[in-house]
């Protein structure tokens, strides 16, 4: 078995097992998200109630965790099989970490208002 630094699991079943795993997460985020849009009457002061609940801002951060990782091991999949030039595959690698880690940094500051 083939072990790599670069991907969240120890192989790709593992990999495998976390794209699965956050994608039940994400499909369970969008059923609640689409529940509470169904059941209410959306204004400013619904939606902002919404995610003043603790509850929402975890799982909303569950969620946005799970994007994150699905979306990197995703990219790493795609980058090592079709960009074969390791110094541009290292770059574009390096790229989606720092994008991915802007978008967490900015999901937790809109979240939790720092």
């Amino acid at each position: 078995m083939v072990t790599n630094s670069a991907t969240f699991g120890r192989s790709g079943v593992h990999d495998f097992m976390l794209i699965r795993a956050t994608a039940v997460i994400l499909t369970l985020y969008t059923i609640y998200l689409v529940g509470f849009i169904a059941f209410n009457d959306i204004t400013y002061d619904v939606w902002t109630g919404f995610f003043d609940k603790t509850f929402t801002k975890v799982f909303t951060l569950l969620a946005l965790f799970s994007v994150l990782m699905h979306g990197w091991i995703g990219a790493w999949q795609v980058l090592s099989d079709y960009v074969k030039p390791a110094l541009w595959r290292g770059l574009a690698q390096f790229g989606v970490v720092v994008l991915l880690l802007v978008y967490l940094l900015t999901g937790i500051v809109v979240l939790w208002g720092v």
